[in-house]
């Protein structure tokens, strides 16, 4: 591609930003980053009723978690109003639009009729071909755009195929309503020209707005973009995704505790693929990522495939990175911030605690021997393991473990020799070990515990269970 590709992502400040959103911002972001072009973000917040600061605020959060950087400031597509009307006065002034003083009933009766004599209902305005001489004074008026009347328009789509539209479906679109309003439409067109968009890659619920859009760029004589329309996201049912299946927003997966990276990963296989690549990293997403990827039917989320993934990327991760995303977990589900003892010990755990755990919550849910402090509370479980005869096997091992050699394979040794001499089997040592060190029965190792913890707390651990009830 010998231009420079630039790629956008025009969300709605209505909400939150959902996951089909968060899906087509990322095929942006990919495809862009591949070609070394720009991605940029529009805010489409022509809808004042509905379009807000915190919903604006949402989208940006979303996309910083997801690691999703744009290229410059972000673009208010309300405060380009002026320039979407100059567009169209321009229009005017080139012939290619035309005042229409229609009304409201006279469009609804003209309807009724087409409908009555089995005609099509779209507007045929009579004001289309008329002078300025013959316009009334002080009427209001609509400024509509001339829509060829015969031929076809052809959407060259990268995912969709060709796709022909008969211009006599196409009505002469409202460019600017009776109160001087630019429509979504004008503005949509204007915005990606004036930002030099050469690539609009967006849900296939756009599709039927790229002929109407594609009407102002041959008006203007402005070259059209490369359309991507991506199917849209479905629930595991087949069904058009919706709360009854779940989170929708991006801030609900991040506060459910998957990886970002994990989160990016499945995104980029819903609905696109590279040969038969599962997990994959940023570099190779963006160095594989392309528009013929994408398949032409809805993807269905599946949340077994979104925790596999994110497993293998909270496996794969630096410990100290998964650290630093494990502050901001904590910190953006509104849990204390730990104290630097223990982000040492976490860190120092992060080779046993990142093992099979699927999101942060499971991570953090193991890591519960490092957060607890002492005196442990036991819960029910490690409590039942902890009785008289536990306690003084407890009580007998531990002056052992203080001149242990502190390694696994010292403390493992030690502890099988311990067992061997009282004629049990290592697991019926391990029991209470879990419930003194952890204060639970399900955890991480015996040995993995101790090591994290240390000696001096493992053995005031011990100490505090040998002795609890004595």
């Amino acid at each position: 591609m010998s231009q420079q590709v630039v790629t956008r992502f025009a969300p709605s400040p209505t909400g939150y930003l959902h996951i089909g959103g968060a899906r087509t911002a990322l095929f942006n972001w990919l495809f862009a980053r591949g070609h070394g072009g720009k991605f940029l973000l529009r805010i489409e917040d022509t809808d004042r009723a509905r379009s807000t600061p915190e919903a604006t605020q949402a989208i940006l959060d979303g996309l910083a978690w997801l690691g999703l950087d744009h290229d410059g400031d972000a673009v208010s597509q309300f405060e380009r109003a002026e320039r979407h009307r100059e567009v169209a006065l321009q229009l005017l002034a080139n012939g290619r639009a035309y005042k229409c003083f229609s009304t409201q009933d006279e469009i609804e009766t003209f309807r009724d009729t087409a409908r009555t004599e089995g005609r099509s209902t779209l507007f045929c305005s009579p004001w289309r071909d008329t002078t300025p001489d013959q316009h009334p004074e002080g009427a209001a008026y609509v400024i509509r755009i001339k829509a060829p009347r015969d031929g076809v328009t052809v959407i060259r789509d990268e995912v969709q195929g060709d796709i022909t539209i008969r211009n006599d479906q196409l009505d002469d679109m409202v460019l600017l309503r009776g109160d001087g309003t630019p429509v979504y439409m004008l503005a949509v067109a204007v915005d990606d020209h004036d930002m030099g968009v050469t690539h609009v890659i967006r849900g296939d619920d756009h599709l039927n707005n790229a002929a109407r859009q594609m009407l102002i760029y041959h008006a203007m004589d402005w070259p059209v973009p490369a359309y991507a329309h991506i199917p849209l996201i479905h629930g595991p049912d087949g069904k058009k995704l919706s709360k009854r299946h779940g989170a929708l927003g991006v801030e609900e997966y991040q506060k459910m505790g998957y990886p970002s990276s994990g989160m990016r990963n499945y995104l980029a296989r819903l609905g696109w693929s590279h040969g038969d690549d599962e997990f994959f990293t940023d570099a190779q997403a963006k160095e594989w990522f392309d528009l013929p990827g994408i398949g032409k039917s809805p993807a269905r989320l599946d949340f077994k495939k979104l925790e596999n993934l994110c497993g293998q990327h909270i496996a794969a991760m630096d410990d100290a990175a998964l650290l630093h995303e494990l502050r901001e977990f904590m910190a953006v589900t509104g849990q204390p911030p730990l104290s630097e003892k223990k982000l040492t010990l976490l860190e120092r755990g992060m080779y046993c605690l990142k093992e099979r755990a699927k999101t942060y919550l499971e991570l953090i849910d193991k890591a519960e021997f490092i957060m607890c402090d002492r005196p442990l509370e036991p819960d029910e479980k490690a409590a039942a393991q902890l009785d008289s005869v536990s306690r003084g096997i407890l009580m007998e091992l531990t002056p052992q473990l203080q001149t242990a050699n502190w390694t696994r394979d010292g403390i493992e040794a030690l502890a099988t020799q311990f067992a061997d001499a009282h004629g049990m089997k290592f697991g019926k040592l391990a029991g209470p070990l879990r419930a003194a060190l952890a204060g639970r029965s399900a955890t991480p190792s015996v040995f993995d515990m101790m090591l994290v913890l240390g000696r001096e707390e493992s053995i005031a651990r011990l100490t505090d269970a040998a002795c609890n009830g004595a």
